[in-house]
């Protein structure tokens, strides 16, 4: 009855099964027959032509992102709540040599066109401050809601005017696509999105993420930053292995509707409780220390979130039977 994160639940059996199958010699780091199936299947997937590379982490797929569109002495615009900011431990700044993350508000941990057209118009073209160079989004958000095409392409019209990129961490962009039913490449490329992090770990995934660059202008030294950075795993065919497996007839999606479906459950049973609405796979709901300290002694685990909160996250395996004694026991309260 655990739902501190997503990381923690099980593998996927499919991507067990791919593990073995690739499980014979080819060629090391990136250069085996799996590895080069990547930019064919994410290209097929989002309907036009790109460079995929694996990583093992978000947090590299995060960072080696924003590493090729912003030089050390520039900046990245994103929300004060983003996992880049608050849970990396200043590893976007690590990899991109000391850019500077340039934080603003906004509700549900999203950014809105207006307020980084705002934050640009206050810095002035000189020496002494730094300028910005991306704008990296979270979708779904640090506060589970999800941003839709039309909002990303207003943040890109902003981006485009002001020559700066646009990253989107989509470490549950799955869970975000299933909420919207659109097409992934409405929700990136077409939309204005340069380069995202598309995130597997959290949805069924072992130890494999995947970069998708749009301009592929920016991959060319994204290989040996990759390098440089201790991600050039030598046997890359394990992990171009999960990521075909969960490709292979939407298994993504699938899982992450799973994990949505779990997240309304708790949803409707939480009535007012509830902080944000709940758009992905996580749920935020007020609860008092009285009220938590209950919820646990019956055996339920999760994160507190702040003064009087809880944050609850669903994952793919989870059942309506492994769920439904969670949302009773939030209704009886």
């Amino acid at each position: 009855m655990r739902f501190f994160s997503d990381n923690a639940a099980s593998v996927h059996p499919r991507l067990l099964e791919s593990l073995v199958e690739a499980n014979a010699q080819d060629t090391a780091y990136d250069g085996d027959r799996l590895s080069g199936q990547l930019n064919g299947a994410f290209s097929d997937l989002f309907e036009t032509e790109v460079e995929a590379l694996w990583v093992a982490t978000g947090t590299a797929a995060n960072s080696l992102a924003l590493a090729a569109m912003c030089k050390p002495h520039q900046g990245v615009i994103c929300h004060r709540e983003a996992h880049i900011e608050q849970d990396e431990a200043g590893a976007p700044g690590f990899f991109t040599g000391g850019a500077k993350l340039m934080l603003l508000d906004g509700e549900g941990a999203k950014l809105s066109p207006e307020s980084v057209e705002a934050y640009c118009a206050a810095i002035r073209d000189d020496v002494h401050q730094v300028q910005p160079a991306a704008v990296s989004i979270t979708n779904a958000s640090e506060c589970g809601m999800v941003y839709r095409p039309d909002e990303v392409a207003g943040l890109a019209e902003v981006c485009k005017a002001r020559g700066l990129g646009l990253h989107m961490d989509g470490a549950r962009f799955a869970n975000a696509v299933a909420t919207l039913s659109c097409s992934p490449a409405d929700l990136t490329w077409k939309a204005g999105v340069d380069a995202l992090s598309f995130g597997f770990v959290k949805n069924g995934g072992m130890s494999a993420e995947a970069l998708i660059f749009f301009d592929r202008e920016l991959a060319a030294d994204t290989h040996y930053r990759r390098k440089r950075a201790g991600h050039l795993q030598s046997k890359g065919r394990f992990l171009a292995a999960q990521i075909l497996a969960m490709l292979e007839d939407d298994l993504w999606l699938d899982n992450a509707r799973a994990a949505n479906r779990g997240a309304q459950i708790i949803a409707k049973a939480a009535g007012d409780r509830l902080i944000y609405p709940v758009e992905a796979n996580e749920v935020f709901i007020r609860l008092s220390a009285d009220e938590a300290a209950k919820l646990r002694a019956a055996g339920f685990d999760f994160y507190d979130w702040g003064a009087g909160q809880a944050r609850l996250v669903t994952s793919w395996n989870q059942s309506e039977a492994h769920i439904r004694p969670l949302a009773n026991a939030i209704a009886a309260l």
